[in-house]
Order: C-alpha cells, then sequence, then structure tokens
C-alpha cells in the first residue's frame, strides 16, 4: 500500500470513525468492510437484512467482529430519522413520504450521516452516482459558502500525488464554480498532505488566446485570490506551463507557480474526465476517487466496476474526511 493510505490509516485509526455502506449484500463492500474491522480501522455499518447480510458473509468466510448492520424495515430509530427528514425537507415530505423514502438504503444510510449516528458514507458499487449524489444534495446539503459539490481524483504514482478537478460532477461550470472548485481542491490537498499549488486550466496561457472559455478561466482566478487570498493559485495556464518548469519559464515567466502545480482545475467536466484517465492509461496513475467536496458531511461515489481494494481505499479517505 502507497504512503497515501498508509497515512491515511494511521490519520483515522482509533478515532472512533462510522462508516456506512448502503450496499450491505455486494461481495466487494462485505469484504472490504471485515477488513476495515479486523484491522481496527473504522467502524462499518452495513445496511440490509441482518440474516441476509451475515448469510452473505458466512459463504465469503468473512468475519463481521466490529462491524454493525442496520436493517431500514426494522430500525428502533427510524420514528427520529423520519422526523429529521420532515424537517431537513421543508414541506416537501410528509411523514407518510419518508416512511417510505427512507426504506431507500441510501435515503436511510445519508440520514444516519446527517442524524452524526455516522460520520461519512461510500455508495456506488450497484448503484449510479444520481443514487449516491441526490440524497447527500437534498440532506446533507453543501457547506455555508459553497453552491455546488464537486469531485477530485487523487492521481497517485509512487511518491507523485497531484489533484485533478472537476472531473465527476459539474459539466459547464462557471467563473464562481471554478473558484469553489479551486478552493475546496486545495483543502482536500492538504489532508493528502499536499501543499497546495493551484493552476486553472485553459488552452491559452496569459491571454495567449482570447474567447468566452479563457475570460471565464481568467475571472475564476481573480474571484479565488479575492476570497482566498491565501492559496497558491495562478491562470489561464495551459497544462505544459502549469506543470513543467522550463515551459512555465517561457510561457508564464511572471506566474506564481513557476510550473510547479500540483493542484490543477479543470475548465469543464469533459477536460477533466478525459485529463484524468489520460494520465490514468497512458501515464500509469492511480486514480483514487471520485472524492466529493463542498458537502456539510463525506459522502463518497465508488464506480460500479470498483474492486474491493477500491472501497477499503474510499473509506480511509471518507473516514479522514470526517475528522
Amino acid at each position: 500500500m502507497s504512503d497515501l493510505f498508509t497515512g491515511l490509516k494511521n490519520k483515522v485509526s482509533d478515532k472512533d470513525v462510522k462508516i456506512v455502506f448502503p450496499e450491505g449484500l455486494d461481495e466487494r463492500i462485505l469484504t472490504a468492510a471485515g477488513r476495515l474491522a479486523s484491522e481496527g480501522i473504522l467502524t462499518p455499518i452495513l445496511i440490509g437484512n441482518k440474516e441476509d447480510v451475515l448469510n452473505k458473509a458466512s459463504e465469503l468466510n468473512v468475519t463481521m467482529d466490529g462491524v454493525e448492520i442496520y436493517d431500514p424495515s426494522n430500525y428502533e430509530k427510524m420514528d427520529e430519522l423520519v422526523a429529521a427528514f420532515v424537517e431537513r425537507r421543508k414541506g416537501k415530505a410528509t411523514e407518510e413520504d419518508a416512511r417510505k423514502i427512507l426504506l431507500d438504503e441510501n435515503y436511510f444510510g445519508t440520514m444516519l450521516v446527517y442524524n452524526k449516528l455516522a460520520d461519512g458514507l461510500v455508495s456506488g458499487a450497484a448503484h449510479s452516482t444520481a443514487d449516491t449524489v441526490r440524497p447527500a444534495l437534498q440532506i446533507i446539503k453543501t457547506k455555508e459558502g459553497v453552491k455546488k459539490t464537486s469531485g477530485v481524483f487523487i492521481m497517485v504514482r509512487e511518491d507523485e500525488k497531484y489533484v485533478f478537478a472537476d472531473c465527476a460532477i459539474n459539466i459547464s461550470p462557471d467563473s464562481q464554480d471554478l473558484a469553489e472548485i479551486a478552493a475546496e481542491s486545495a483543502k482536500t490537498a492538504e489532508m493528502f498532505d499536499i501543499e497546495p499549488r493551484v493552476a486553472m486550466l485553459s488552452f491559452s496561457t496569459m491571454g495567449s488566446a482570447k474567447s468566452p472559455e479563457t475570460e471565464k478561466v481568467v475571472n475564476a482566478v481573480q474571484i479565488v485570490k479575492e476570497s482566498n487570498p491565501n492559496i497558491v493559485v495562478d491562470g489561464e495556464l495551459q497544462f505544459d506551463a502549469a506543470f513543467v518548469p522550463s515551459v512555465g519559464k517561457k510561457k508564464a515567466p511572471n506566474s506564481v507557480l513557476q510550473g510547479d502545480a500540483n493542484v490543477f482545475v479543470f475548465p469543464s467536466l469533459e477536460a477533466g474526465n478525459i485529463g484524468y484517465k489520460i494520465a490514468q492509461r497512458l501515464g500509469n496513475f492511480e486514480a483514487v476517487g471520485p472524492i466529493l467536496q463542498g458537502l456539510n458531511a463525506p459522502v463518497n461515489d465508488l464506480s460500479r466496476g470498483c474492486n474491493e481494494e477500491d472501497v477499503y481505499k474510499l473509506a480511509l479517505i471518507t473516514a479522514a474526511q470526517s475528522l
């Protein structure tokens, strides 16, 4: 395991963190949960019928010692969750609606986090991103001052670590969105012991081309500098000018980054998604994420093609976000 995750394990262990896994019958979830519990890193909460979960674990030869199992159809604190859900939805759901909605494992799990019965949630092994994110946006919501959540990847190759954003959520962010993404990505970088140096990317470097697309990035940089003066940020920059010192000196000699950025904010979802996958497939980087940021409590989304190791690692990240 890389130093990145060894550091997270050390940070999380003995902090009494509880992470909800709504997909309690999924083999990958069960195996990772058993491993997390047996290593004493955190307390997994699996959602599902207790007998079914225990039987499945037995088939897989996975011990459930240290794992909690909650069944939405037979949960002793359901009345509390229902009341809290109705209050949170502010007239958009009756008590009858709430009782039906909270039988859904993702809504139920998200309410456990909202009611502070758990510290974070990991889902998506068997659900779409929308199924995971929608309850979080409706219930947990974004932090004060943040209008939208965003999704980042930590790109890891040996001792190299970089943050790529937004690669998962916002299709066409405006200047304010990009500024928020930059600020939240800087905070995420710090969580992984990366001292953030943020590059706002474009196809232009410091006015080499002008268009509405480049001006959007220029405006975003100004917003970040005004609202978060402690963040080291610059742009608009092409990737080579942000990443290669020799190129940075030629294309952007006055930039504070000098070709030494480690947090990269892409101007659109298509650019971010393509960019991280090129680094992953051609550069042999491990892409850890997507990590959702900007929420009041951590909720993270797995790929449906994930494996047990992905579940384990994303649980560590989620636990670290909750501290």
